[in-house]
């Protein structure tokens, strides 16, 4: 069975669906996703949530859309998903967490395959890193998968040599579960979830083929279940198309440089992904998709989307909404259609979703899909069950025995 997709390169082709199940998927159902992705030439956007309502308008954007799709909660994101006045250090772990249960609960009814997934992590936040990594290790001795499908390691602001020795020793944690590991060499400049780059050397905001060759190298003998993010001189924020100097066209020099380093058949071995994509060129996105780019990051402008829903209904509805009682149908008439947070809240969701589906055609995942939603009452209501054993210590033991096997020990 094939479907039509029209590619980011205005490219229309016949594709094959990915075999992978709907709902939040992990393990090689994340591989394979990712790599029908770099095979077929799109790129599935990933979309950071706050909330259970942007989450469901991210969920219900990629049904309409017959689309992947990726939910992210960054460090900012989890701890306002458990409470802003929560000041208990592990806080925004147990955000995560939270905002992780809420996706797994309900994906699965909207038909589409979901990567659970965490944002930048610098160094300073490990042990929010830490947290989720216990909760992705109790949830797998219980389910026999971890929690989430995969975490990101940003350790740029570091020295090369410490940021990757650093995700190496993660990544060898990670792997028995398989748990994909995204990490970033070479900086995006900008701010995000208080990590300022705004002053950053411009030169550091390209990354060298020997940089990301120099990661494969230490990750490839733990697994294969990782992706780098390697700066093309991107930006976190919105900008003017122009006013930021990308340069994607290098990211096809790192799969080069990368292919004939070690011999491979693939003309694009590297799991690249895209940061600080707001205001960038639909040229430019096509050519890091191309590239071999499987993931993109989307914030900005869906944050702007959820508030403008928001401010579009208040202007509108301005009479109905400066009391409980009281408008222009008369003094004592009721405002609660119109004041309840269902009403208002819900338009910020489909103005959210829109702008997610913006994103799916732009990348190219919009239709690759095809539909696969439960029939009503077909999805049990309580979907965890527990494994009799605990996988976890096996896996373990496995991963071992084939990195000391890796490295000739």
């Amino acid at each position: 069975r094939f479907i039509v997709v029209f590619l980011p390169t205005n490219i229309i082709k016949m594709v094959t669906p990915c075999d992978v199940p709907v709902g939040v998927i992990t393990g090689d159902d994340v591989t394979k996703l990712l790599q029908h992705a770099k095979d077929n030439g799109y790129a599935i956007p990933a979309f950071n949530c706050t909330s259970s309502s942007t989450c469901n308008s991210v969920l219900e954007a990629a049904a309409k859309c017959n689309s992947p799709v990726i939910i992210q909660a960054s460090n900012g994101g989890a701890q306002f998903t458990v409470g802003k006045s929560i000041k208990d250090k592990n806080a925004c772990a147990v955000g995560s967490v939270a905002m992780a249960m809420h996706v797994r609960t309900v994906a699965a009814f909207y038909g589409v395959p979901v990567i659970l997934h965490s944002d930048h992590c610098a160094k300073k936040l490990l042990p929010w890193f830490d947290g989720m990594l216990e909760a992705d290790e109790a949830y797998y001795a219980q389910y026999g998968e971890p929690l989430f499908s995969s975490h990101m390691l940003d350790l740029s602001e570091e020295p090369d040599e410490e940021n990757i020795a650093i995700c190496v020793e993660y990544f060898k944690r990670m792997a028995p579960m398989k748990i994909w590991l995204e990490m970033e060499i070479g900086i995006t400049g900008g701010e995000e979830d208080g990590v300022n780059n705004e002053d950053v050397d411009p030169e550091k905001l390209y990354t060298s083929p020997e940089q990301v060759y120099s990661v494969y190298e230490a990750l490839s003998p733990i697994g294969n279940m990782f992706s780098i993010a390697a700066a093309f001189g991107n930006v976190h924020g919105v900008y003017k198309p122009g006013n930021v100097s990308l340069q994607p066209a290098r990211l096809a020099t790192h799969q080069e440089f990368t292919k004939e380093k070690i011999s491979a058949s693939e003309d694009k071995p590297i799991f690249l992904v895209m940061h600080g994509g707001s205001g960038s060129t639909d040229e430019e996105i096509a050519t890091a998709v191309k590239a071999g780019v499987v993931k993109m990051n989307v914030d900005t402008d869906t944050q702007w989307a959820y508030w403008d829903g928001t401010r579009k209904f208040v202007a509108e509805n301005s009479d109905y909404l400066q009391g409980q009682i009281g408008n222009p149908k008369g003094p004592d008439a009721p405002n609660k259609k119109f004041y309840d947070p269902r009403v208002w809240i819900r338009k910020a969701e489909e103005s959210m979703g829109e702008r997610c589906g913006v994103s799916m055609e732009k990348l190219g995942s919009k239709g690759t899909f095809p539909p696969k939603k439960p029939e009503s009452g077909t999805t049990p209501i309580y979907n965890f069950k527990p494994i009799a054993h605990n996988p976890l210590k096996d896996a373990v033991e496995g991963v071992s025995k084939m990195v000391a096997s890796a490295m000739g020990k």
